[in-house]
């Protein structure tokens, strides 16, 4: 019996674990195997394999059976989830149901989550830009929560590491608060898009650049590309849905695929993680301890190096869940700030205006991007009575002959010249300030059905957020209004924190380990063979969509991870 426990643990070890497939987890998985460690990941969830389990990606409108609207009783059973724009018949089979995995709300709280291998990076919106200075500064400079330990040239070289092997499209712009990238060729601009952006940089003086997008979507296929097997982006708009041809960036299209051909990748779902061991006498985790998802068996697996990438939320139930005589309140938590200092973005606002113009043009196909304003306040010195700013995502298109009539003037109508003018609507991204009364903690009585404490989430908008949306709707109505658009209208979402993904913070990097969770590598600095490199570990939001930043600390946390291993440092 002895030689089969040695063997059985034996066969439950590796030289890596990575928690979860998402954006930054499938980096994980694809950096360590890449460089030769023997790597165990593990999904909560089933699998789901690049263009094999995409089950509605060529379907039609018409063969959805309530032409894409979930019937009332699905949207009723899952009140925070069917909030979502992706919560449609061809893509809420990768959404979560809220009954199948509650969690309370002490303040409402909309957590949309995607529970199988590729998590949410098969719906994620897929827009990507780098941080500046200003981004990882902002702490600093206001005195708001801690500093970052890193700098934009810290991570500069590694954004350029994953955008080339991502697949990013965009235009050089040249603008400091903006760091270019390896960009693909950019999407074009509508032509009322374009307007708005020579007009605002001729009354701001360009200040304020309005440019088009950059996002995950391959619009040059690279040799880096068709080795992933990846093809141009086709232009679908499907993309919720699972690509078939590769055209946009996720883990099941590219990082996991390519772990997998190294030979050194154990890929395990249905597994329900825990907690990490922690061994007190090594001073070092040896492992995690998961339950079956389906047998809610627990079993333990073991590894010299721990990746926590679960998604922020669950990064952080894990950790708090891993309790020990030496730490009793979650695994490296002696500085108390687990669970705290919760981030998100603030997508409240919108504004939406007409422009009668350019009646000779419309648009052509489907464009899988819009224009973008970067972050305009608080950029170069405080200007505001809030603190620091918001970006702002825009399209224009047609309005479109309205197709009036049947058979003869249903054709006529169809056919008349188009005579409409064009639509323009904007919605804000603004930076929640990461607060220590913005947490999540362990229920204390709750647990879900694998056993696991469910979250109680205290995350709530604040007055600087409210004051980002009044800034918001004046300084675009203004910037229109000045570039002749008309019918300027404001609008309040008066959506959740969590409502669009962006949830952040609770495992904060930070150069004290008394004030923060991680160090400069991602490193916990009481668990040196413990990284966290998902949403967990933000210091702070910024204006800007966050997963490439997960990418280049995650690829960036694996290269520092195996050379210290090899050191025999950890």
């Amino acid at each position: 019996m002895s030689y089969f426990n040695i063997d059985a643990v034996k066969a439950q070890t590796f030289d890596a674990i990575v928690v979860g497939t998402g954006i930054s987890g499938g980096w994980a998985a694809k950096e360590l195997t890449e460089k030769g460690l023997k790597t165990l990941v593990l999904e909560r969830g089933r699998d789901v394999k690049h263009i094999v389990d995409y089950p509605t990606t060529n379907m039609m409108p018409w063969e959805f059976e309530h032409r894409g609207l979930p019937p009332l009783a699905v949207r009723e059973a899952s009140p925070m989830a069917s909030k979502h724009y992706i919560f449609r018949e061809d893509a809420m089979h990768f959404v979560v149901k809220d009954y199948e995995h509650p969690y309370v709300q002490d303040q409402p709280f909309s957590w949309m989550r995607g529970y199988q291998v590729g998590g949410r990076s098969l719906l994620w919106a897929r827009q990507t830009q780098r941080w500046s200075d200003y981004d990882f500064e902002g702490p600093a400079r206001d005195g708001f929560a801690t500093d970052w330990p890193i700098r934009y040239k810290d991570i500069a070289p590694w954004y350029s590491y994953v955008e080339k092997f991502a697949g990013i499209s965009g235009n050089r712009d040249g603008l400091p608060q903006l760091p270019d990238g390896e960009f693909l060729p950019p999407h074009d601009m509508s032509c009322v898009e374009k307007h708005f952006s020579d007009q605002t940089a001729k009354n701001y003086k360009g200040s304020r650049p309005v440019i088009i997008g950059r996002a995950a979507h391959i619009t040059d296929p690279q040799p880096i590309h068709t080795q992933q097997g990846r093809a141009k982006c086709q232009h679908r708009n499907m993309c919720q849905r699972g690509c078939p041809f590769g055209g946009y960036f996720s883990t099941n299209a590219a990082t996991l695929p390519w772990a997998e051909k190294t030979g050194n990748l154990t890929l395990r779902p249905h597994s329900v993680v825990h907690s990490v061991i922690y061994d007190e006498k090594k001073k070092r985790a040896t492992g995690v301890r998961l339950v079956d998802a389906h047998t809610k068996e627990m079993t333990e697996y073991y590894a010299k190096i721990i990746f926590i990438n679960a998604s922020a939320i669950n990064s952080n139930l894990i950790l708090l869940n891993s309790k020990s005589t030496r730490f009793p309140n979650g695994l490296g938590n002696d500085s108390g700030v687990l669970g705290k200092f919760i981030g998100f973005h603030n997508y409240r606002g919108r504004v939406q205006a007409d422009f009668d113009g350019f009646h000779d043009r419309t648009t052509d196909g489907r464009r899988p991007n819009g224009a973008y304003i970067p972050r305009f306040r608080n950029v170069f010195k405080q200007e505001t009575d809030f603190l620091r700013g918001y970006a702002t995502s825009f399209t224009a298109s047609k309005v479109g002959n309205t197709g009036d009539g049947l058979g003869d003037s249903l054709k006529a109508s169809l056919f008349a010249p188009d005579e409409s003018g064009w639509s323009l609507g904007a919605q804000m991204m603004g930076e929640v300030l990461m607060k220590e009364t913005n947490f999540i903690k362990l229920h204390e009585n709750l647990k879900d059905d694998w056993g696991i404490p469910q979250l109680r989430m205290n995350v709530s908008f604040d007055d600087n957020d409210m004051k980002m949306v009044k800034d918001f709707y004046t300084e675009l109505s203004e910037m229109l209004d000045k570039a002749g658009f008309k019918n300027i209208k404001t609008s309040d979402t008066h959506r959740n924190p969590g409502s669009e993904n962006h949830e952040m913070g609770g495992a904060r990097m930070g150069k004290d380990g008394k004030t923060s969770i991680l160090n400069q590598w991602n490193q916990m600095h009481q668990v040196p063979n413990v990284f966290v490199t998902d949403g967990a570990c933000m210091t702070s939001a910024s204006t800007q969509n966050p997963s490439l930043t997960y990418m280049a600390l995650t690829a960036r946390a694996a290269d520092f991870a195996v050379k210290e291993m090899r050191k025999g440092n950890i």
